[in-house]
Formats: structure tokens, C-alpha cells, sequence
């Protein structure tokens, strides 16, 4: 990949998809081709040949996705299956048709099965029942890893998937019905401050442990593979460490300033015990993660400047 190449970054306005333009075009990559899902349906495979056509990407980033929280992901199952299902299909397909060089399809550590062994590595997939909440959504992307193996092999197209922990940073949701855990503790932690609010009730007893990844690190590492790496199958992306949500609470009440207490509902679930990913083989490939957790939230909160931001 070369700074004359012209790259495709899918889904470029979301968290991932922008935070890989920005490493690309840091690194001197200015031949950048973006459509807002306004301007460029992928559900629409005809609209998406003609892009295609008309543009002749020499390489693609795969970002693009229908997303959102357990409740969403569980609610619109229907949707998030059609929906994901036919924009990887119709990239990877016009992708092939029109010779794009390489491709990289960005999944999720939902493809997982539930009871996976811990730390979870790439073999795993595939050896159990998944989390039936978001199993449309795993489905997916599961189909869009098996799709670039396929074309691998049939067409012999270098098509490749990486696979990223939970992930955070610029462009993150904040919505309290929809957001993720890390951005929702902003949220909250901000508001209560901001409030004066003696206390912040977390749910459940803060036991359940999990991993985050910073999405300027996994706009690295997605360039970094772009790079060096060619073969079916997919790579893990993450720090290799978790911590409890308990302890992430309580770096995120330290950033904000928030001198109030922390409880707990413990009428609430607390959810899967554990997901750690098994980063062994990136970290043989050459790369590894440079923003620690805590720096990570100190630079999304100041970005973010303190304010009403949602």
C-alpha cells in the first residue's frame, strides 16, 4: 500500500472508520475515498457496483456496520442480520469484481462462542453456541470472515479479517440506552459531578471483567496488518489485559474529578464473567498496543472537554 493508492475506508464517519483515516492520512495515505451512508447505501448492491466502477479502489477498509447495544442488538435482530449481511457481501463482492488489491473486513469479539475458554483465541471459532442476545449481529460478521476465506480460496483474492476487543475514543456514543460500558461511566461520572451527586449506582456487583482497546491503537494495528499480514482466518486486536468494571469505575470517577461514592444495584445482572482476547499472534507479527487504559480515558475525557457533549 502506497501514499498514490486509492483507499476505500468503509464506514468512515463511525469510531473505528474514522480513527483509521486519521492513522492513514497521518501517515501520508491522502488518496482517501469516503460516502456517508446518505450518499452511498451498501446495502444496494447495484449503487455499490457503480461505486465501484467508477472509483477503482486499489485497497478497502471494511468498517462500515450496522451497530449498537445489547437492547438494540437484541430487538432489531432481524435488521442487524439483513443489514450487516448485505454490506459486507456487497463490498466484498464488488471488491472482487472490480480488482481491488487487498481488502480488510473488520469483525467483533461477539463471533465468539459464550463459553469460550479464556483468553479467546482465533481457534475458538466456531466450537460453541454464541450469546443468543447479539447472535444475528455475531452471525454476520462470522459470514464476512468466512466470505474473505472463501474468495481466498476460490479467487485467490487477498482478503483479509482482524477481529478488535471492546474499543473506545473519538466519535465513541454516549447515549445512556445505547452506548457501551466505558462511554456510558463518562456519562455518568460527568453528570453526577457536574450535578453534585452524593453517589453513581453501577449495576450488578462491578466483578465481571473486560478489555478495551483504544481506536487510534486499532487503526494501527488495522494499517499495520494491511501490511503484514495475508492468510485466511483473522487476527485478534487488544491489549491482552482486562480489569474489573469496578476498577475501570473507579479510573474513570479519578479522570472525571467526581468525589462522590460508588454503589451497586444488585438486582442487576452482571453479565458474562469474563472476555479476554488472545493476542499472541499480533504481538508475533511485530505489534502491540502503545495507549494504556487510563492515558486512553484521560484524552477521550479532554477531547471531549468537559462539557455537554451529547
Amino acid at each position: 500500500m502506497t501514499p498514490t493508492d486509492k483507499i476505500y475506508v468503509a464506514g468512515h464517519r463511525g469510531m473505528v472508520g474514522s480513527a483509521i483515516a486519521r492513522k492513514l492520512r497521518a501517515d501520508g495515505y491522502d488518496n482517501l475515498i469516503t460516502r456517508t451512508s446518505s450518499e452511498l447505501d451498501l446495502r444496494d448492491q447495484r449503487a455499490v457496483n457503480e461505486f465501484f466502477a467508477a472509483e477503482q479502489p486499489d485497497y478497502v477498509f471494511l468498517a462500515a456496520a450496522k451497530v449498537g447495544g445489547i437492547l438494540a442488538n437484541n430487538v432489531y435482530r432481524g435488521q442487524f442480520l439483513y443489514d450487516n449481511l448485505m454490506i459486507e457481501a456487497n463490498v466484498i463482492e464488488a471488491a472482487r469484481v472490480h480488482g481491488v488489491k487487498k481488502l480488510q473486513f473488520l469483525g467483533s469479539s461477539c463471533i465468539y462462542p459464550k463459553l469460550a475458554p479464556q483468553p479467546l483465541t482465533e481457534d475458538a471459532l466456531l466450537t460453541g453456541p454464541l450469546e443468543p442476545t447479539n447472535e444475528p449481529y455475531a452471525i454476520a460478521k462470522i459470514t464476512g470472515i468466512k466470505l474473505c476465506d472463501a474468495y481466498r480460496a476460490q479467487y485467490g483474492c487477498d482478503f483479509i479479517s482482524v477481529m478488535p476487543t471492546n474499543l473506545y475514543g473519538p466519535n465513541d456514543n454516549y447515549d445512556l440506552e445505547t452506548s457501551h460500558v466505558l462511554p456510558a461511566l463518562i456519562r455518568k461520572f460527568h453528570e453526577a459531578k457536574r450535578e453534585n451527586r452524593p453517589e453513581v449506582v453501577m449495576w450488578g456487583t462491578g466483578s465481571p471483567k473486560r478489555e478495551f482497546l483504544h481506536a487510534d491503537d486499532l487503526a494501527a494495528a488495522c494499517v499495520y496488518l494491511m501490511h503484514h499480514f495475508s492468510d485466511y482466518g483473522f487476527v485478534n486486536v487488544g491489549t491482552g489485559e482486562d480489569l474489573s468494571i469496578l476498577e475501570l469505575a473507579q479510573t474513570i470517577r479519578e479522570v472525571v474529578g467526581y468525589q462522590g461514592e460508588i454503589t451497586h444495584d444488585r438486582s442487576k445482572p452482571d453479565g458474562t464473567p469474563r472476555k479476554l482476547m488472545n493476542v499472541d499472534k499480533l504481538h508475533a507479527m511485530g505489534w502491540k498496543h502503545s495507549i494504556e487504559l487510563r492515558e486512553g480515558i484521560e484524552r477521550v475525557y479532554a477531547e471531549l472537554g468537559g462539557k455537554d457533549w451529547y
